[in-house]
């Protein structure tokens, strides 16, 4: 895909940063949509369906985490990539925000530069989802990857990108326990740092949603995925 078939929803209630970071992705191509807060933000993915959206977690009217929430939700918007752009770095915000759905988390300011070089790294995800077009039968759950659906007794279960991304990995390869480290490197990738505890909460709303027994903690290591629920 090139980059002027690529379309970016860029999120901020500050014009400077509307104005400055919109300048710099469309110095690289890419089609570029712009709203000031989150409901604008929703209004405008549902029309656009763009491929990436950068959104600011403190906005009036519907906050970041919430348009998050939303948009994740929403047909035909599940995987758009959502990179949270925010000027707060606390613990807190990064959670919330993965929580949320978020793929990744830029802190403000930003230089122009590595902007551009996260945005990419984020697209890259994109094209390496899209090759992905197997599918795997665990038991009566079915991992469709190319559909980025999850069947379970043929009931439809919705996960967020970065929850799918984990389940898919566990899955690859039942009953082998991913360290920690791999799991962050494999799912989040190295140019994102999150902390542990961004793995137990995707682990716990794969247990909310697909069962609890499914999900082994190996105290001190990591997890692993069963495929009977025992």
């Amino acid at each position: 895909m090139r980059a002027n078939e690529i379309k970016i929803l860029l999120v901020d209630d500050e014009p400077d940063i509307l104005e400055i970071v919109g300048y710099n992705l469309r110095n690289e191509g890419y089609e570029i949509y712009t709203a000031e807060n989150g409901a604008k933000a929703l209004e405008k993915a549902v029309k656009h369906k763009p491929h990436l959206i950068l959104l600011d977690i403190m906005m009036p009217e519907m906050d970041g985490i919430e348009a998050c929430e939303k948009i994740r939700s929403t047909p035909g918007l599940e995987n758009t990539l959502i990179s949270f752009l925010t000027a707060r770095g606390e613990d807190y915000s990064q959670v919330a925000g993965f929580e949320a759905g978020a793929d990744d988390y830029i802190t403000k300011p930003v230089k122009p530069k590595i902007l551009v070089s996260k945005v990419k790294s984020l697209l890259r995800r994109l094209k390496n989802n899209n090759a992905a077009s197997d599918s795997i039968s665990l038991g009566n759950i079915v991992i469709d990857k190319e559909a980025y659906l999850v069947l379970k007794d043929s009931k439809k279960i919705v996960l967020p990108r970065k929850e799918f991304e984990l389940f898919s990995l566990l899955a690859s390869k039942p009953d082998k326990v991913f360290k920690r480290e791999v799991i962050l490197e494999r799912v989040w990738g190295n140019e994102v740092v999150v902390g542990g505890r961004t793995i137990d909460v995707h682990i716990r709303k794969l247990r909310e949603k697909l069962g609890d027994n499914h999900f082994k903690t190996v105290k001190g290591v990591g997890y692993k995925f069963v495929v009977n629920e025992e």
